[in-house]
């Protein structure tokens, strides 16, 4: 292989890599993580905003101090429903909150607080929210991540072949080809498993996540049309390159399943 074809390659897995690590860790199921200082001890947490069902979803903040006990607050989300408080559970030098489960796709906001003597903190600003899933199998779950991992991979490196001129025609094929696999096959198998559905995006839904995929597939089908026609052909390549890397800053599962407990037949 050519040096200047390994530098390429570095370069779309350095992307990759960044683009992918980015969209996890800003995602709204990612755990909301901080510190705070009480009786002048500093407690960090943990804040979990996803959980598999069939089972509450525990919650544990690190209180060595067995004086600072405290008590968390939750209701659905969205919901009209009154705020439900808890007081947290002790074990050992742990302090738990045991959020109740939910069905699949139901999302509880949550607020934990500490107390010792007068003093009382709570964990966040704002409420944290967490949404319940079914459990999916790992034979499902690695194959998309890998493919997925894959598409974004290619389509970059095809991206930059466009850039220098090269042919993309190969390039083309497989990041199509892996984007079907783990976007438009494996993608719904997930949704199916975690929440019951097997698309919620347009027109059935609002789910970012499966209306993201569409739209980048729209402009690889356009650049794989394109290159049948040239296998040097950049523009379409380059311009669903941009796109799917663009899609991949968007954070993970925003806007996605949802039970909306405002409905009357949801009370």
């Amino acid at each position: 292989m050519k040096p200047k074809k390994i530098l390429f390659w570095i370069i779309a897995i350095v992307i990759t890599l960044s683009s992918a690590i980015y969209q996890r860790m800003t995602g709204p199921t990612h755990p909301y993580r901080g510190s705070t200082e009480i009786a002048g001890q500093e407690i960090s947490y943990r804040l979990i905003r996803s959980f598999p069902r069939p089972a509450d979803a525990p919650v544990r903040v690190v209180a060595e101090d067995r004086e600072i006990d405290g008590f968390f607050r939750y209701k659905r989300y969205p919901s009209h429903n009154a705020w439900d408080t808890i007081p947290l559970v002790r074990d050992n030098q742990t302090l738990i909150a045991y959020i109740p489960q939910q069905p699949a796709a139901g999302k509880v906001m949550y607020q934990i607080f500490l107390e010792k003597e007068d003093e009382r903190v709570k964990l966040s600003e704002d409420p944290v929210v967490i949404r319940f899933r079914n459990d999916v199998p790992a034979l499902a779950m690695i194959p998309h991540v890998i493919l997925m991992f894959l598409a974004m991979l290619l389509s970059t490196r095809a991206g930059l072949a466009a850039l220098a001129g090269h042919k993309t025609y190969g390039l083309t094929m497989w990041t199509i080809a892996t984007f079907i696999l783990g976007g438009l096959i494996f993608g719904p198998i997930i949704q199916k498993y975690a929440f019951g559905d097997w698309w919620t995006g347009w027109p059935f839904g609002t789910d970012l996540t499966d209306n993201k995929t569409a739209f980048a597939f729209i402009f690889w089908v356009i650049a794989f049309f394109k290159v049948r026609q040239n296998p040097r052909h950049r523009t379409w390549v380059l311009v669903a390159a941009i796109v799917l890397f663009l899609i991949y800053l968007i954070p993970h599962s925003l806007l996605g399943s949802e039970i909306d407990w405002t409905q009357e037949n949801m009370q």
